[in-house]
Parts: structure tokens; C-alpha cells; sequence
């Protein structure tokens, strides 16, 4: 699935195709997605011109003058701006139709992506719970030392919470707990604010360092280019059970935390 860094490769991957440009129209193939994508999509976007290219948690928020769309990418979503007679492939379920020439054209082979419309000022449910996103200064180590306080769940659970911090999924919560040196199932309110702050700060590092190389590439996505993301091969411990610690030399684990699997080194992190 599209982290939170796969998101972002993709937001400034179409940002600079977009902005300032009208809508013309939008083609719905498929309105069978995770929601149902507007009947009346055509209608409610034609003539509007984009203004800005946001993103939320794992949401791709396009502004119009009357509304904004809200994207998200879901299992193998991505997002591609092409020429108007560029070729159908199969699971192209929606064009978004630009003044210049161009369409923004999702593709969605397992459909569990979202095109949705609301009218401006609206506060999308969706959006309603989420956390500070984790590059921002409202998130630190001492908000998250606060917001764990007396928890008993796993600290990797308690991070891949939408509620508590915007969009760390699986592969970069393994990435930074590896990098905090803290284990992935030790309880969140049993970590120290030192040691918080220092997870606080190797998510950010992380997800920075994810998003200057493209995003992961493990098998469905890729950044609007079409090139993969190669923040793979600076995978630590992700995908790699019995493999040695970079740090220490022993064995990679993996075991599964709240149904998703989990790789740690049982030396390094304690």
C-alpha cells in the first residue's frame, strides 16, 4: 500500500502539472471504487481551476474554487499525468481532463482507492480523527511520550495509529523503531520521554529520507514517472528475516504485531 512518502512522491510529482490549469471534464470508466466515485463528477468539476495540491495523512487533496477532491491511492492506486490520446491500460478508471492537453488519470487495479467531491469549507469525516502529520513541529518526542502515557499497546501499533500520528504505515514504523533501537513490541507508556523523543525523531528522519528517494517500491507503486521508489534498498530491517543486523551482526526476526508482520533485531532493540 502507499505510505505516507509514496503519497507525497506522488503529490509533487503531479503538483507542478496542475496547478493554475482548468478542469475541461472528467471521464468516470469505473465508479466502483473503495466509495463510489460522483455520478455527477463531470459536472462538478468542469470549468474549475486548480488552486493547490495538498496532502493529508495518505490523502492527495486537489482544490477548486468551489470544492476540493480527495484522493487516495488504497492497495496499488497511483496517479499519472499523460497526453489526452495516451493508450488505455486496463484499471485506468478515471480522467481528469486539463486545459493544455493533458489528463490526470487514476489507476487502480484492485480498487480500493477513493475519488471523492466536496463542496468548499467541508470537513471530510475521513479527516475528522487524524493526528499532527509527523514532519511537522507538532510532532515531537514529548507529544508522543504524552499521548502514550500509561498505554499498555505496542509501541509499533501505537505509532501506525491514524489517531495518535498522520500516515506512519508498516514499512517506516519497522524503519524508525530500528533506528530509535527500541523493541517494536515492548508496551508505549513503558518508553522513556528520552527514548521518545528519539523514536519522534527517527520517524521524521526516516519518512525524509523515503520521500528524497521516491517512496518504496515493493511491489505496486510508482511515482507519477513511472520510476519505482528506491528508499528500498536502504531498507534496514523490513523484508529482511535472517538477515544479519547491519549494526550487530545478528539475525533479523520477523514476527506479526496486531496483524502485520514485523521485523526487528532482538540485540539493537531493547
Amino acid at each position: 500500500m502507499p505510505e505516507l512518502p509514496e503519497v507525497e512522491t506522488t503529490r509533487r510529482g503531479i503538483e507542478p502539472h496542475l496547478l493554475g490549469h482548468t478542469i475541461a471534464g472528467a471521464i468516470v470508466r469505473n465508479p466502483r471504487l473503495r466509495w463510489p466515485v460522483p455520478e455527477d463528477l463531470d459536472a462538478k468539476v468542469h470549468g474549475q481551476q486548480i488552486l493547490q495540491v495538498r496532502r493529508r495523512a495518505k490523502y492527495l487533496i486537489i482544490d477548486l474554487e468551489s470544492g476540493f477532491l480527495l484522493l487516495h491511492l488504497g492497495m496499488s492506486g497511483n496517479l499519472r499525468v499523460v497526453p489526452t490520446d495516451t493508450p488505455l491500460r486496463p484499471h485506468d478508471h478515471v480522467d481528469l481532463l486539463l486545459d493544455d492537453g493533458f489528463v490526470l488519470r487514476l489507476h487502480d487495479p484492485r480498487r480500493f482507492g477513493a475519488l471523492l467531491w466536496y463542496p468548499a469549507g467541508s470537513e471530510p469525516k475521513l479527516l475528522a480523527d487524524i493526528g499532527p502529520e509527523p514532519l511537522s513541529p507538532a510532532f515531537d518526542g514529548a507529544y508522543l511520550a504524552a499521548r502514550a502515557r500509561n498505554k499498555q499497546q505496542a509501541v509499533k501499533q501505537f505509532i501506525m495509529d491514524a489517531r495518535v500520528v498522520a500516515g506512519v504505515g508498516n514499512i517506516y514504523a519497522n524503519e524508525a523503531l530500528y533506528r530509535a533501537g527500541i523493541d517494536p513490541a515492548r508496551a508505549a507508556g513503558r518508553i522513556s520521554g528520552a527514548r521518545h523523543a528519539r523514536l519522534a525523531q527517527a520517524i521524521k528522519t526516516v519518512l525524509q529520507e523515503a520521500i528524497e528517494a521516491g517512496g518504496t517500491t515493493l511491489r505496486d507503486f510508482s511515482a507519477p514517472s513511472g520510476k519505482p521508489g528506491y528508499f528500498v534498498l536502504s531498507l534496514q530491517v523490513y523484508g529482511r528475516e535472517g538477515a544479519p543486523c547491519a549494526l550487530c551482526g545478528n539475525v533479523i526476526r520477523q514476527t506479526r504485531i496486531g496483524q502485520r508482520s514485523t521485523f526487528h533485531c532482538p540485540k539493537c532493540q531493547t
